[in-house]
């Protein structure tokens, strides 16, 4: 097996496309498709399904993708000793909730970006299903989740903050003049709720669900901007990070409604496999993100999670 072929299986992996990966990889995608072609006839199995456009990992090729990981990492590991960290280069992918990326991750991975210019940063949007496969295979790196917990076997969960949830509608809704907001006052309410960016939500449905309130058929987004949007113009009365609404409420766009029950609030949490060479440059961003959450160096507490759910640690 080549060194250059499993690399670009990893990244074909990761991307799930043939073409985009042609472009991270700055060759043709004839030349990716002849390695990948030449790593399955070396190992004398298909690594893909090739399903019209797409293309999904076989169980073969599953298996060799936590192998191939490790292998680029050891390469990773030794340039990054023998060229010292300014010359580190490759890419880290990360998963993220868009919120949160948007208003809390911006210092550090502009920090990274200075420091690692000839690294890749991709994000994507986080949610915790098929989490913990693709960080024990390699498709990701390092993620973060809104959560009080998360399951998943041989995970390192690192807990960075409590954040405050905010219950917002616009201002002319009929709810925006209550003194106080309780869960039977959401009867027949349209919740207006995001389906990538949103592990907490089942705190506030199963809040509701508690109570026996019904509300209306929902609104999902995947898009954050979308759904503050439709909210603003009164569509619906919907739960999010205070810190992602805080310019709304200041310029009076939004409302936050006084909610009587349990205090909303939700974890942050960072987290990567426990066998996840830790290079310089996922190091360092790891670092930086800490420093943004005022994390002193190497003072967030770090849990692993062996079959077990993560118990919140702030």
């Amino acid at each position: 097996m080549e060194l250059r072929d499993l690399k670009t299986f990893v990244v074909v992996a990761r991307l799930q496309s043939f073409h985009r990966a042609s472009d991270e990889l700055h060759t043709a995608q004839s030349t990716v498709s002849a390695r990948i072609a030449a790593l399955e006839e070396d190992l004398g199995v298909r690594l893909f399904e090739r399903l019209g456009r797409r293309i999904v990992l076989t169980e073969p090729g599953r298996r060799l993708l936590d192998y191939a990981r490790r292998m680029v990492d050891l390469e990773d590991e030794t340039r990054a000793w023998v060229c010292g960290e300014g010359e580190s280069r490759g890419s880290i992918s990360v998963r993220v909730p868009e919120s949160l990326c948007a208003y809390r991750l911006g210092a550090a991975i502009r920090a990274m970006r200075q420091r690692f210019p000839r690294m890749a940063l991709s994000f994507t949007a986080c949610a915790s299903e098929g989490l913990d496969r693709d960080l024990r295979g390699g498709l990701t790196d390092l993620a973060f989740l809104m959560a009080d917990s998360v399951s998943g076997k041989d995970l390192v969960v690192e807990a960075l903050s409590v954040e405050s949830l905010a219950l917002v509608c616009g201002p002319g809704h009929r709810l925006a003049g209550l003194a106080a907001v309780r869960a039977e006052d959401l009867a027949g309410e349209t919740l207006v709720l995001s389906k990538a960016d949103c592990s907490y939500r089942v705190l506030f449905e199963g809040l509701l669900e508690e109570s026996g309130v019904e509300t209306a058929p929902g609104l999902e987004f995947s898009s954050a901007a979308a759904l503050r949007g439709c909210v603003l113009e009164g569509g619906g009365v919907s739960i999010l990070p205070g810190f992602a609404v805080k310019g709304e409420i200041e310029r009076g766009e939004l409302k936050i409604l006084p909610w009587a029950g349990p205090r909303l609030e939700t974890a942050v949490l960072m987290l990567h496999h426990k066998e996840k060479w830790l290079s310089p440059p996922l190091a360092a961003f790891m670092e930086l993100v800490r420093e943004e959450f005022g994390i002193p160096p190497m003072g967030a507490h770090s849990i692993p999670v062996a079959g077990g759910r993560g118990k919140r640690c702030c």
